[in-house]
């Protein structure tokens, strides 16, 4: 018996969050810090947040969860405006994962433009997969 369409999307999303905090960690801890280094974990960053709202709400449209995940990502790098996320780095390192430390007006475009592409795709998926499933009844 197959899955059903909203069980299957929240697996996809907690495979997905799984695999972009696992990627998104090898590129902090790892990868030298560059301008490529600080995008790739913005990207990951957005990349990760979608997979956990698809895992929470997978039967929520492509395009709410796209809103949502770069709404809260440019709310995050407004925070850092505050200070506070650098001063709680000092405290907790970890912090950094979840809230960064510095505002860099880049990464505003970089979650812009990450979100616009997951909905993107994430919503020519699920109509390709619709068709094919429509096909398949008739």
């Amino acid at each position: 018996m197959a899955a059903r369409p909203g069980v299957k999307r929240r697996r996809i999303g907690i495979a997905v969050a799984l695999a972009a905090v696992a990627c998104g960690l090898a590129v902090h801890l790892g990868a030298a810090d560059t301008a490529a280094s600080d995008i790739a974990g913005d990207a990951l960053y957005v990349v990760a947040m979608w997979g956990g709202l698809v895992a929470l709400f997978p039967r929520l449209s492509s395009w709410p969860i796209g809103a949502i995940v770069v709404a809260w990502s440019v709310g995050v790098e407004l925070f850092q405006l505050t200070g506070l996320p650098v001063a709680w780095a000092g405290e907790w390192p970890p912090i950094v994962l979840v809230f960064g430390t510095v505002f860099d007006a880049r990464d505003l475009l970089v979650y812009a433009v990450t979100g616009a592409v997951l909905a993107t795709t994430d919503a020519a998926v699920r109509r390709a997969l619709g068709r094919r499933a429509a096909s398949a009844a008739a």
